[in-house]
């Protein structure tokens, strides 16, 4: 006969917040646990055998700092307690919920959802030059821009430059329409899309004007020397070695800069040799720079792109 459990809830925001959209946060528990979960009004009935249920029950708590305050609570945030579990990581964790790096214009709580993100966002406050790799969705470009308008907005820098290489992923520059700055748009917009989410979209363009943001090809840091800036460096897989030389040596006084890139989505042409890759090799001893290298467990959209990333690199190997 199996075991029961009832964890009372405060309130229905914090139950909503518990159980996710169609109660997939409730799935995935059991999922980890082996535990039946059931949420009858604010009421968690949990189910099974008494180490799936003290498992379960665990798991839950260790989710509290979310919860409680009705914050949503992603596939990432459950499988980051887990592990803390299986780690003794349980103080880290309560770190981890409790660090709020910023609120989106919508008032949405940003913060750190696996050890790698934080242990990211941490050589990003603490180095000048940061490289980070891994798959699509794990946060690299966001985070980075995250604590870069953060800096920005205290004053901490006179400028953010937003840059990446405009290689075509099967597609030709050539036969978008528009000059050249709208035939690169949207190469763009991924930077522009986070940026919106601290700053309205409407003093935005004042702010390019001004020159206080810039978002620009790769090819227009030639020549420059980038002084009290904050840059990153995006799509860095799609720099050629030259390209990436090149942006490392613009880096100037009081400056810092992060290079992202997943080198399993490079679209430079066959027997082009990354300049990402390239950079990696070179500068891995090079004393002051930072390396952070996220899996396919730092996947922080929907949950089937996890799983679809694990499905390419088991095919790639």
């Amino acid at each position: 006969m199996a075991d029961a459990f009832k964890i009372e809830l405060p309130d229905i925001p914090s139950a909503i917040a518990l159980a996710g959209d169609g109660e997939e946060n409730l799935k995935l528990l059991s999922q980890q646990t082996g535990a039946s979960l059931v949420l009858r009004g604010q009421d968690l009935h949990i189910s099974g055998t008494q180490k799936q249920i003290d498992l379960a029950s665990r798991l839950v708590r260790s989710l509290e700092d979310l919860w409680i305050k009705g914050n949503s609570i992603s596939s990432a945030d459950i499988d980051t307690a887990r592990q803390a579990l299986d780690t003794q990581r349980e103080g880290e964790l309560q770190d981890l919920q409790r660090d709020i790096l910023a609120k989106t214009r919508r008032g949405e709580e940003i913060r750190a959802k696996t050890f790698k993100q934080r242990q990211y966002i941490d050589a990003i406050r603490r180095r000048d030059l940061i490289f980070c790799t891994g798959p699509a969705g794990t946060g690299k470009t966001f985070l980075a821009v995250v604590v870069a308008v953060q800096a920005l907005l205290a004053n901490q820098y006179e400028k953010l430059i937003l840059t990446r290489p405009a290689v075509e992923a099967g597609e030709k520059l050539g036969f978008l329409p528009g000059d050249l700055q709208q035939k690169v748009n949207p190469y763009l917009r991924p930077l522009y899309d986070a940026i919106n989410e601290f700053i309205d979209p409407e003093k935005v363009p004042n702010l390019i004007e001004r020159g206080v943001i810039e978002v620009a090809p790769l090819a227009y840091m030639r020549g420059r020397t980038l002084n009290n800036a904050f840059v990153i460096v995006d799509e860095a897989q799609n720099t050629t070695p030259a390209q990436i030389k090149m942006v490392l040596t613009r880096l100037g006084f009081r400056s810092r800069m992060v290079i992202t890139g997943d080198m399993t989505q490079t679209d430079l042409p066959v027997n082009q040799q990354s300049g990402l890759a390239v950079a990696l090799h070179i500068l891995k001893h090079v004393e002051g720079i930072a390396f952070c290298e996220f899996s396919q467990r730092d996947v922080v959209r929907h949950p089937l792109v996890q799983r679809i990333v694990a499905a390419y690199e088991k095919y790639e190997a």
